[in-house]
């Protein structure tokens, strides 16, 4: 089955490559002038994302699915000219998202991630807490609901979530036989669903910067209760954890798991990355630590990057603050703090620390590889103007159904960002046009379609294959990448189904002390009547 896969993906690739070279037309664009392409802001603005998205859930492989989509994009702006395609994919594509000095801060926060996990490793630390862990944490729920607990407790950032609540928790879940896709999930569940709710977080910062011309602070704390997706996500998670259900993929990996192989499937990307781990020294510091100097670190360096120590004030220095440096200059205090203390200890010399460094790139390559593909196709994406199409079409839909326009906004914002693998572009896009329809009118409406732009954005991203978070999850929780989403697709669905019924009601309601009890309610009951069919079929 995978042969035949492989090669349905080459075969699409020389079709492609193929029609790239008989369309060749004589590219004399103008250079004086702005160029747009034949497809800008149509319905094909869309069709690469989408296009790598069939391929990496139907292949399982998803390099060769992005590049695919990348390719596409390419072609489509250049309107079928061979040099334009690879020009755009290339100089526009891979080498300007890698040029992108916020892009850039990510990989290098990802790194040092990668580099401090390895010395944790090493200087065992991560078998220590493992030990311990296994003493005061006996079963499989309490290893899942401590995990969620953690990912609760990390709210700053969601790529700060992701790996860190991967890093700590990763020895633990191993123990009690969790499958690395379980993992996962739980990580990638309390990462944007927890951020997109908490007051003080990059994503709290992300979404009032998009409100113009409001106290975008005071909306974003009013539209909390509003946030179905997030919410009842939290109450899934808890829900099927008590309740010891898993349904979908899921199900297969968490029962092979328990027969003690965590991965499921032969692809495993992190399988060596446990290989350095030394049970032989360290203690329980040697894990937490660490973790608690790069946690004060990268807020610190967050609160830095928007002015605090120049004289503004903590909340207002969060929704100022620059994510990519903060994390980046965290991360290497922390860094160099951790070698430190580890040679002070003398559970790591410093030439170990050192030897660390190459091994975390290593670890981290597979993340960074699908990092800059994603990043690549979200920006042949952008040049076909698939925001302007989206944009277009909420405006227009914005006129009648007012009711339902919530409802309406929640789907929009999934599938946007869907396919463009991006929250804070979808928030960017639709939460303005939210604001300039009901600003001076129906505050309540305005609110809770601000919500529903962000309920519908974190619901997108929890599904996208080509979603950065997802993407930090998978290296966070060490799990196949198509693994992850596959099982957690099912779901994602699944909440964002009861959500949607939700805000239909909320539509008419209008009040969230009536609807919010509501939606929980059909959400336990959705996962009770799953656990049932299940067990009778």
């Amino acid at each position: 089955m995978m042969r035949g896969n492989k090669k349905a993906v080459w075969g699409i690739l020389a079709v492609l490559c193929t029609l790239a070279f008989s369309c060749m037309t004589a590219f004399a664009a103008d250079e004086a002038a702005e160029y747009v392409p034949n497809m800008y802001a149509t319905f094909w603005s869309l069709v690469p994302p989408i296009v790598a998205i069939v391929l990496a859930l139907i292949t399982k492989e998803v390099y060769s699915s992005l590049f695919v989509g990348i390719l596409i994009g390419g072609i489509f702006y250049s309107n079928f000219a061979f040099e334009a395609t690879v020009t755009h994919v290339f100089k526009d594509g891979i080498v300007g998202v890698l040029s992108d000095s916020y892009n850039v801060g990510i990989l290098v926060f990802l790194v040092v991630l990668g580099i401090m996990v390895c010395m944790m490793n090493k200087a065992g630390g991560s078998a220590a807490f493992g030990r311990w862990a296994s003493v005061h944490i006996k079963t499989r729920a309490g290893a899942q609901l401590a995990t969620i607990l953690l990912g609760v407790l990390i709210f700053i950032d969601d790529y700060f979530n992701c790996l860190t609540v991967g890093s700590v928790m990763r020895p633990v879940t191993d123990k009690h036989n969790i499958s690395r896709a379980k993992l996962s999930y739980l990580i990638d569940a309390t990462a944007a669903p927890v951020c997109i709710i908490a007051p003080i977080s990059s994503w709290a910062a992300a979404v009032t910067g998009f409100v113009e011309g409001e106290d975008g602070f005071s909306i974003f704390i009013r539209a909390i209760p509003f946030n179905y997706y997030a919410i009842l996500t939290i109450v899934m998670m808890l829900t099927i954890v008590l309740l010891n259900m898993d349904y979908g993929p899921m199900k297969l990996h968490e029962s092979n798991a328990v027969k003690g192989d965590l991965y499921t499937t032969p692809d495993r990307p992190y399988a060596n990355a446990e290989e350095d781990i030394d049970e032989s020294k360290g203690g329980v510091i040697d894990l937490v630590f660490p973790i608690i100097v790069l946690i004060v670190s990268c807020v610190i360096g967050m609160i830095y990057t928007g002015g605090f120590f120049s004289g503004t004030g903590f909340v207002e220095a969060f929704s100022n603050s620059d994510a990519s440096v903060g994390l980046m200059l965290g991360s290497f205090f922390a860094l160099v703090i951790t070698i430190v203390f580890y040679a002070v200890r003398r559970v790591l010399k410093f030439s170990e620390s050192m030897a660390c460094i190459p091994d975390g790139f290593k670890a981290m390559v597979p993340a960074i590889l699908i990092l800059t593909f994603a990043w690549t196709l979200k920006a042949m994406t952008d040049s076909l103007g698939a925001a302007e199409y989206v944009a277009a079409l909420m405006d227009r839909a914005a006129g009648g159904l007012v009711n339902l326009l919530p409802a309406i906004i929640f789907l929009v914002g999934c599938f946007l960002a869907f396919a463009t693998g991006t929250s804070w572009g979808t928030f960017g896009i639709l939460i303005p046009i939210v604001v300039a329809v009901f600003q001076g009118t129906n505050e309540t409406m305005m609110i809770m379609s601000i919500s529903a732009c962000m309920a519908g954005a974190v619901c997108g991203d929890h599904c996208s294959p080509i979603s950065d978070t997802t993407i930090m999850a998978s290296a966070g929780g060490q799990c196949n990448h198509v693994n992850h989403v596959t099982t957690q697709l099912p779901y994602a669905i699944t909440v964002a189904a009861v959500s949607f019924v939700t805000y239909v009601i909320a539509g008419f309601v209008q009040n969230a002390f009536i609807c919010l009890p509501i939606g929980i309610v059909l959400m336990i009951g959705t996962l009770l009547v799953i656990r049932k069919v299940k067990a009778d079929s």
